[in-house]
């Protein structure tokens, strides 16, 4: 294990209290809503916010919680790239490298050898008024390369970029992320950056981690309101008996089999609508008011509103022949096959 961290920050309004391992090669990104410490905890490991007592960072078995900020084997790309203005990309990227006292000669070499890596040895002389938004990025993660850091911090690496640049750097970044050998730690609102960047999610909200995995196994076993709006799923708490789980004044069947306080999640796209009570008993049926219709994607999403709340992912084609409208009362059904219940 290359990172063994406790980060423990203490304020007035805010507490932050987190357990962190990453391995050697590993990449984990950090998950959560705004105010989640997702920031702070990035900052803790930078050293650039102070720890408070009982929190530690240990990185190949050296303490580094007290080091000096400048000491530390970390590389960190900041979300605005923070590249300095005056400098062209050349000497931005060995700018870290003077600062850990090599020399300018060699510090220029590794630097240009860094830019030829990200693909920009031609825009060595360039200055970063000069750089898209996406060759802005690789220079700040050459430059944060260059120094051979141990541990590497991403802080909302793809935010500055438009949809179209970020697919593009998102593939790049994956590529030098996986031949990175030392620990990488990314902050990111953007659930399909971590899927595809991260080896590993940490999902924190309120200062506290509350769920942790492969992306296939948060996404299949939400814990939170947060992680299951992240992934998509409608998302209840009920008990549980049997083939059946008790969601306020609805029972819910499902396939698995469980007793006591359990967790029921169903994709949108489970939920079919009818005008009025469908023929037949379909196991889970309930009656609701429309509150809202909206595009979503190549789907129309509608917003239910009865003895439980839901999004129901429909077709265009299906809302102009159910004739929906907001206000209206429609029946809604979704197969004990479609739902997946799992221990609270």
């Amino acid at each position: 294990m290359t990172l063994r961290a406790r980060l423990v920050v203490t304020r007035p309004a805010f507490g932050l209290d987190v357990s962190l391992e990453v391995a050697a090669g590993e990449v984990v990104a950090l998950l959560g809503p705004n105010g989640a410490g997702k920031t702070t905890a990035l900052r803790a490991l930078a050293g650039l916010t102070g720890l408070s007592a009982g929190g530690h960072i240990t990185l190949d078995d050296q303490p580094l919680h007290d080091m000096a900020v400048e000491q530390r084997p970390i590389g960190m790309v900041f979300q605005d790239y923070l590249l300095f203005p005056h400098l062209s990309a050349l000497d931005n990227v060995a700018f870290g490298l003077r600062c850990r006292g090599a020399a300018k000669t060699e510090s220029r070499r590794n630097a240009r050898d860094w830019l030829e890596r990200v693909g920009l040895a031609a825009h060595a002389a360039a200055r970063p008024r000069r750089l898209s938004g996406g060759q802005a990025q690789r220079v700040a993660l050459a430059r944060a390369l260059a120094v051979r850091p141990r541990l590497l911090l991403l802080d909302e690496p793809l935010a500055a970029l438009d949809a179209h640049t970020k697919l593009e750097i998102r593939s790049q970044l994956r590529h030098h992320l996986a031949g990175f050998d030392g620990a990488t730690v990314l902050v990111t609102h953007d659930p399909l950056d971590a899927m595809v960047l991260a080896d590993r999610l940490v999902v924190i909200e309120d200062g506290a981690v509350v769920q942790e995995g492969t992306s296939a196994e948060v996404a299949r076993r939400p814990r939170t309101d947060y992680v299951a709006r992240l992934v998509g799923l409608n998302f209840y708490r009920g008990l549980a008996g049997g083939h059946q789980v008790k969601v306020g004044e609805l029972v819910v069947s499902t396939t698995e089999q469980l007793d006591g306080p359990a967790f029921v999640a169903f994709p949108p796209a489970a939920v079919a609508l009818y005008r009025s009570r469908p023929d037949g008993s379909p196991r889970n049926l309930w009656q609701a008011r429309i509150e809202g219709i909206e595009r979503h994607g190549d789907s129309v999403r509608v917003h239910l509103n009865g003895p439980i709340s839901a999004f129901a992912d429909i077709t265009p084609a299906a809302v102009a022949e159910l004739d929906l409208t907001p206000g209206q009362s429609i029946w809604a059904s979704v197969k004990a096959t479609e739902t997946h219940a799992y221990p609270a």
